[in-house]
C-alpha cells in the first residue's frame, strides 16, 4: 500500500490562512456496487438545488478571494467545487461520468469543498502544493489533441516531481495522474478554508470513504488532516 505524504510549502499558508485539507490514501478491492457514486452524485445535485450546504456560498467566495490573490480570474477559472456547483444549478443535474469520479464529485457538492481523486501510481515522488516557477510541464487536452501546457509564475499549483498534477490550485487536473474505476492506488484531497467548519470537513470525509466501502468492501484506506504546523 502506498502511504501519501503531501508537502505544502509555507508560502500556501499566507496566500491562504487557515488553509487545511484531508488526505485520503485508498487500496481499491473489486468494485461489487458501482451505482453508489451515480446514487450519491444524483442526491447531491438535490442537495445543491435546495441550498445547501448552508456554508456554500461563504466557503466559495473565500475561494474566490484566495484565487485572486495568486493572480487566477475565479470568474474564468472558478475552484473545482464551484465550478460543479454552478453547472447543476444552470442544469439542475450533473451526468454520470466513472462511479469513482461520481463519488468525489457528490462530496464536492454536498459539502461544497474542493475534491481531487489521483491516480497515485503513476505519481513520481509525493505530491506538493507549491507556488510554480512557471517551468513546471502539464498535460492536458486543446481541441481534442494532447498538449503540454506550462502554469503562470507565481500560480499554486499540485505537482509532483516530473511536473504539475493539477492548475490552479484545483482548476484543472492534468491527464497523466487521472483516476478511475480501474485504478488501484487512489489519493484523494479534500481542500478547505475557515469558512467551511471543520467538523464538516471531517464529515466529508467520512462521506467518501462510506461510498467507497459501499462501492468496493474489503478496500483499505488512511485519512489524515492537513494543516499548518505552529512552532
Amino acid at each position: 500500500m502506498i502511504i501519501v505524504s503531501p508537502s505544502i510549502t509555507p508560502e500556501i499558508y499566507r496566500i491562504a490562512p487557515g488553509f487545511r485539507a484531508l488526505s485520503i490514501c485508498v487500496k481499491a478491492a473489486p468494485v461489487l456496487n458501482p451505482d453508489t457514486g451515480e446514487t450519491a452524485l444524483r442526491e447531491a445535485c438535490k442537495a445543491v438545488l435546495a441550498g445547501e450546504p448552508e456554508w456554500a456560498e461563504s466557503h466559495l467566495a473565500a475561494w474566490a478571494d484566495v484565487f485572486q490573490k495568486f493572480g487566477a480570474k475565479p470568474k474564468r477559472t472558478p475552484c473545482s467545487a464551484d465550478a460543479l456547483r454552478k453547472r447543476v444549478l444552470r442544469d439542475g443535474t450533473m451526468p454520470a461520468l466513472d462511479p469513482i469520479v461520481d463519488l468525489y464529485n457528490a462530496v464536492s457538492l454536498r459539502y461544497a469543498v474542493p475534491v481531487g481523486g489521483e491516480n497515485i501510481s503513476a505519481y513520481q515522488g509525493s505530491p506538493r502544493l507549491a507556488v510554480a516557477k512557471g517551468t513546471e510541464p502539464f498535460d492536458t487536452v486543446k481541441e481534442g489533441e494532447t498538449v503540454i501546457e506550462y502554469p503562470s509564475q507565481g500560480e499554486v499549483i499540485w505537482c509532483d516531481d516530473i511536473g504539475v498534477t493539477c492548475r490552479r490550485w484545483n482548476w484543472r487536473q492534468g491527464i497523466r495522474t487521472r483516476l478511475d474505476v480501474e485504478a488501484q492506488q487512489m489519493w484523494f484531497i479534500l481542500e478547505s478554508l475557515p469558512q467551511m467548519p471543520l467538523e464538516r470537513l471531517h464529515e466529508a470525509g467520512k462521506m467518501l470513504t462510506d461510498g467507497l466501502e459501499k462501492m468496493m468492501p474489503g478496500l483499505w484506506f488512511d485519512v489524515a488532516l492537513i494543516e499548518e504546523q505552529h512552532q
